[in-house]
């Protein structure tokens, strides 16, 4: 018995890395999988892998990130499988530059794949949940770069502080028609990442801690049932650990005795915020607060 048995689940992405470490483990677990890939022999090769072992995959190739594409995917499911009850949003894509060298052509690929490719899926996929009375399981996938911000990343981050903030008001949303979005933010030893982080080296020997399909297991749970009491949270998935992560909150805070601010005034008093928090507040390396880094575990 696994955690999906008689479930159908899609994922956006499947070809490579992460998302195909997500269908082949959805699969193992029980679930029918559509293999969502732009790259059909990638794609084809996952539904040809999950085959061998005993599962039930087909390919959808279409682009997630486009609106008629998506309700296509949507209605794959159901007419090859019946339904659907988890969507797994994985598809994604770099285009890394600082700010001032990137072009517009950049920036709206990268927001389009990961924002527009969330909201399209996600957006078939919960009208028909709605619709037919059924309920379901959204997991979403943000990055550290969209939660702490990363340096070269202004396109990539921004479309993942959105995806993180989306599913939190999905989750608010869905909840009274019984469906669940969760987010997780993974690191994985993955082209994409290699890309990020310059090339590295797996492991020869014992537990491979930056392996993609180390994430796999975290989402098939999204995606199952027993989960259902969890929704609109954030976690960060890699190697063996799994982390929560606690959205935005006021630390601290400065008060003009029921006066409107003069500006040369809050030049006197927002330091006694960063004092009170402990917060710098000059410009930070961000990333260096990961509770895990690859570049401290090659």
């Amino acid at each position: 018995m696994g955690l999906m048995d008689g479930k159908v689940a899609i994922v956006t992405g499947a070809g490579r890395g992460i998302g195909r470490g997500e269908a082949i483990l959805l699969a193992r677990e029980g679930a029918a999988v559509v293999v969502n890939e732009l790259d059909a022999e990638a794609g084809q090769a996952v539904v040809a892998e999950i085959e061998a072992a005993g599962g039930r995959a087909v390919l959808d190739r279409g682009d997630c990130s486009d609106a008629d594409s998506a309700q296509r995917l949507m209605a794959h499911a159901v007419e090859e499988y019946g339904g659907l009850d988890a969507l797994v949003n994985n598809a994604g894509i770099l285009r890394d530059r600082t700010l001032v060298k990137m072009t517009p052509q950049e920036w709206d690929a990268v927001i389009a794949v990961h924002l527009r490719g969330h909201y399209a899926a996600t957006h078939a996929a919960c009208a028909w949940w709605k619709d037919q009375g059924r309920t379901g399981h959204v997991v979403c996938t943000t990055s550290s770069s969209g939660l702490l911000g990363n340096f070269g990343q202004t396109n990539y981050g921004a479309a993942k502080g959105g995806i993180a903030t989306f599913s939190t008001i999905v989750a608010m949303e869905m909840a009274r028609y019984g469906v669940t979005c969760n987010a997780i933010a993974p690191a994985a030893r993955t082209r994409m990442t290699e890309g990020a982080y310059g090339t590295i080296e797996g492991s020869d020997d014992g537990f491979d801690f930056w392996h993609p399909d180390n994430v796999a297991p975290m989402v098939v749970f999204l995606c199952s049932d027993a989960s259902s009491h969890i929704s609109g949270k954030v976690f960060g998935v890699q190697g063996d650990a799994v982390e929560l992560y606690r959205p935005y909150t006021s630390v601290a805070v400065v008060e003009n005795s029921g006066a409107t601010w003069e500006p040369a005034t809050l030049a006197g008093r927002v330091d006694e915020l960063f004092a009170e928090s402990g917060i710098t507040p000059a410009a930070e390396n961000m990333m260096a607060k990961l509770r895990y880094s690859m570049t401290q575990r090659t």
